[in-house]
């Protein structure tokens, strides 16, 4: 559907990872130094200094299957949350408009250490959930505020004129939000729901506090045990540090993909 107004490319966000861009390219970028540097750096210590390092590095695997279990399942809750909290926000009906509002503002003055411990200890008490659930509702409901904002903010970036067109063609709103404004909104929420993604991961080692053998809870357990704090920790840093880089990558990919679509 074309119209004279175009929608705007992109939502400004104030934090998260550095999602790179086209602008990014060249063979000594700073996602290429850091990349590189960091797998490097783990391949160099579990071959120069086995122990302990190699040993920590074949104690942790579970944990990271356990933290991408975590991560996938809360930001896909997240994702529906948020899609159901922006269209509430922006609906024209009060009692809608007012429940999605509400939650935006309590769920964002919370922070989410006091949230996990909430469902985990104080819902526990009434309804018996298993560990990974309750991280995983926790992580979603928390981010399901934040991802609320930025479907707000994307479906009001597309231009009024694209509904009053579809209108103008005899579509009802919800047929106009479906098969119109929501997929061009795709496209400019895709870049924040990226950072949301990494902030997601990263914060995902909060669960560690609960009986959830994540990765940062898989290090706890060997340094606890060894008295290896150092390296492990630094272990548990590097593996971080390189699964948030490669998807920070993955999604600026997408991303401009999508682009050299419009």
């Amino acid at each position: 559907m074309s119209t004279s107004e175009s929608p705007q490319s992109h939502i400004d966000v104030g934090d998260g990872a550095a999602i790179p861009t086209k602008s990014d390219a060249g063979l000594f970028t700073a996602w290429r130094i850091a990349f590189v540097g960091s797998i490097s750096c783990c391949i160099l210590l579990a071959v120069y200094k086995p122990d302990p390092y190699l040993a920590i590095f074949k104690f942790v695997p579970d944990g990271i299957l356990v933290t991408f279990k975590v991560t996938v399942g809360a930001i896909l809750l997240a994702i529906v949350l948020g899609l159901f909290t922006g269209l509430g926000r922006i609906s024209t009906n009060r009692l809608v408009n007012g429940i999605a509002s509400l939650y935006v503002e309590v769920i964002r003055g919370i922070p989410l250490l006091v949230q996990i411990f909430y469902i985990y200890y104080a819902l526990g008490r009434f309804v018996r959930i298993p560990d990974l659930f309750s991280a995983i509702i926790a992580m979603a409901v928390c981010y399901g505020a934040y991802m609320g904002e930025v479907f707000r903010a994307g479906i009001q970036s597309i231009p009024k004129g694209q509904m009053e067109a579809a209108l103008s063609l005899g579509m009802s709103r919800r047929q106009a939000m479906r098969h119109v404004i929501l997929p061009q909104s795709i496209k400019v929420v895709l870049p924040p729901i990226g950072n949301e993604f990494i902030a997601l991961l990263k914060d995902s080692s909060l669960v560690s506090i609960l009986a959830v053998s994540d990765l940062l809870r898989r290090g706890r357990e060997f340094a606890s045990e060894s008295f290896t704090y150092f390296e492990t920790y630094t272990v548990i840093a590097l593996i971080y540090l390189v699964i948030t880089l490669f998807f920070s990558k993955l999604i600026g990919i997408m991303e401009e993909r999508l682009n050299a679509g419009k």
